[in-house]
């Protein structure tokens, strides 16, 4: 099931914050870069999704369900890819990590 990119707002609500307190706490100077994440205008920095973990007691893939089902089939279908490809000598523990990457996300 597809899910949304993210659920910054649902938790900030839940927190009863506004967007200019997470904004501050954030570091940013207004709820208005807030509200662009909200409505899935702008993807935030790695620093930012931490700092969202830290501020909402979830974690990043967690608010970030959506972002984080797209990366995970990115990564698993070039694991796919790696694991189809033949020429490259791989030791068992390799073959298998690349394998297991590969069945990682299930359509």
């Amino acid at each position: 099931m597809a899910q949304l990119p993210h659920y910054l707002r649902a938790n900030r609500k839940r927190l009863a914050l506004s967007q200019d307190d997470v904004a501050f706490l954030l570091g940013v100077q207004s709820g208005a870069k807030i509200s662009r994440y909200e409505h899935f205008a702008r993807v935030p920095s790695l620093e930012t999704a931490l700092a969202c973990e830290v501020i909402f007691k979830r974690s990043a893939s967690e608010l970030f369900g959506g972002l984080y089902e797209k990366v995970e089939a990115e990564v698993a279908a070039r694991a796919a890819k790696l694991a189809a490809e033949k020429g490259r000598a791989r030791s068992a523990e390799r073959r298998a990590t690349i394998a297991n990457l590969a069945r990682t996300f299930v359509a």
